[in-house]
């Protein structure tokens, strides 16, 4: 696939997940459509996060111990398609922000980079080797500025409550109503969790960052509330991530936004 449709930079978030964080970095350098650019949030990792990233050839250095500021170098890694540079950030926080203010911080980092989109993903997540090339080509078909993998447990299971639309009906338990499963390969969702969201720069500049102070639940709630109606968020069937360590969506109640 050509990179006509601009720059992608994929932005990790990771806490104390070290193995799997090199597993979630492997799956993207093998995207059949090469990514431009990979941020890796460090939250203050105590698991020695720095150490066994230099160990596997992904940074040269040790950050310092005490960090009064963000620390980023960046290195250049080799894809294994074909051979080209990925620019990888990596970024050591003061402290840990939680994955809102790790997705905030990438997100804006990126942003002021100059890439065309952000791919956000947890590091329990394993992209399929063609989920990007198949994310972009549905996304460009549809003139869209937001979109979303199919999410997939270890067993190939689809984890619905990932992506979905939200409901109106204020009686209801759950905000969040789950994609239900559809002959057709793309359909608009309203919800997509920050599992291989993929959203291009111009939504950033309409509607900003993520909000960090919500830590680690509901950012991507609140934030594809924001941008539901902008461009229209896609999800793709064909588009696949393996999430390592499902997680529920079953703690969403009845929200108010005030």
């Amino acid at each position: 696939m050509t990179k006509d449709s601009g720059s992608v930079c994929a932005i990790v978030v990771t806490y104390n997940r070290k193995n799997l964080l090199i597993e979630c970095l492997e799956a993207l350098r093998r995207q059949t459509r090469p990514l431009d650019g990979i941020y890796v949030i460090d939250n203050a990792s105590t698991d020695d996060t720095p150490a066994y990233l230099m160990e596997k050839g992904y940074i040269a250095e040790i950050p310092p111990s005490v960090l009064l500021e963000p620390y980023e170098r960046e290195y250049l890694l080799g894809n294994y398609v074909n051979g080209g540079s990925i620019r990888f950030h990596y970024v050591r926080l003061p402290e840990n922000t939680g994955g809102a203010g790790g997705f905030h911080e990438g997100m804006k980092r990126a942003y002021e980079k100059g890439y065309d989109w952000m791919w956000l993903m947890d590091d329990d997540a394993e992209a399929k080797e063609d989920a990007l090339e198949k994310l972009l080509l549905a996304i460009k078909a549809h003139n869209s500025l937001a979109g979303g993998s199919r999410v997939v447990n270890e067993d190939g299971a689809t984890i619905y409550h990932h992506r979905g639309v939200f409901s109106k009906d204020c009686s209801k338990t759950s905000l969040i109503i789950p994609i239900t499963e559809s002959n057709s390969n793309t359909q608009f969702v309203e919800f997509c969790s920050f599992v291989g969201f993929l959203v291009n720069r111009e939504v950033v500049r309409r509607f900003g960052l993520p909000d960090k102070r919500f830590f680690i639940f509901h950012d991507d709630l609140e934030y594809s509330l924001r941008i539901k109606d902008s461009g229209k968020i896609l999800y793709v069937k064909d588009s696949v991530i393996v999430h390592r360590v499902s997680y529920c969506y079953s703690h969403f109640k009845k929200i108010h936004f005030l």
